[in-house]
């Protein structure tokens, strides 16, 4: 029995991307594109109907914001896995997208081998952030001061200095073994670490304490 292939729906207001991204696609044995759509609107309905285990979202789009119907189509169906796909790399809506609970970000003129690759990374319930946009619109977060108003500087402080490298880290998309070659520790000491800093945040998935972490240092950027 073959392994079941991962489910797409591909989100672009432009015809030509869309057909582009379906032929290259669904040459993959392991990819199948079930469905498209060119609207915001158009994405909630077809993510309802369709059910795919990935959508591939432009940020602006017909008919509203791709961000906004990516917090959509995660209220009603948080299984869903969104890949930011776009040619925007402004650090706000980088930021934004994130905070909207996208799984990843690539931009469009990505390689084919590495849109594949964020596409699996993502499908299999790990972050992706396209390098480019990692080291353009993340390296402001790791610079910036740790310490945030109100109870963000509370959750922070009862980080250890080894949980407080992690974040960025996260923030970055890494996985647990890229962060634990990073920070030459083992993997299984970085699940520990990574247990921690959810209870201490008091977060229950990678994703929230990504965007609690980027939320946090904006709010310590804007009050520095």
């Amino acid at each position: 029995m073959k392994p079941a292939r991962t489910t797409l729906l591909i989100v672009d207001d432009h015809e030509v991307v869309r057909q582009g991204l379906r032929t290259l696609l669904d040459l993959e044995p392991d990819l199948r594109v079930i469905g498209e759509a060119a609207s915001a609107e158009d994405a909630v309905t077809q993510t309802k109907s369709l059910r795919p285990h990935v959508v591939l979202l432009d940020v602006k789009l017909h008919g509203g914001s791709g961000i906004a119907a990516c917090r959509q189509i995660l209220a009603t169906m948080p299984a869903t896995r969104i890949l930011m796909l776009t040619s925007f790399s402004d650090d706000a809506i980088v930021v934004d997208a994130v905070q909207g609970g996208a799984h990843g970000y690539a931009l469009k003129d990505v390689r084919t081998q590495d849109l594949i690759h964020a596409i699996r990374t993502v499908a299999s319930g790990h972050g992706y952030l396209d390098p480019r946009v990692a080291q353009q619109t993340l390296h402001w977060i790791r610079d910036r001061s740790h310490a945030a108003p109100g109870h963000a500087t509370d959750r922070l402080t009862n980080l250890s200095p080894q949980e407080r490298a992690i974040l960025p880290l996260l923030a970055e998309g890494k996985t647990n073994k890229e962060i634990a070659i990073d920070l030459h520790l083992s993997d299984k000491t970085v699940k520990n670490y990574l247990a921690n800093i959810f209870d201490k945040l008091q977060v229950r998935r990678r994703t929230e304490a990504v965007s609690w972490y980027i939320r946090t240092t904006r709010a310590s950027s804007q009050h520095s």
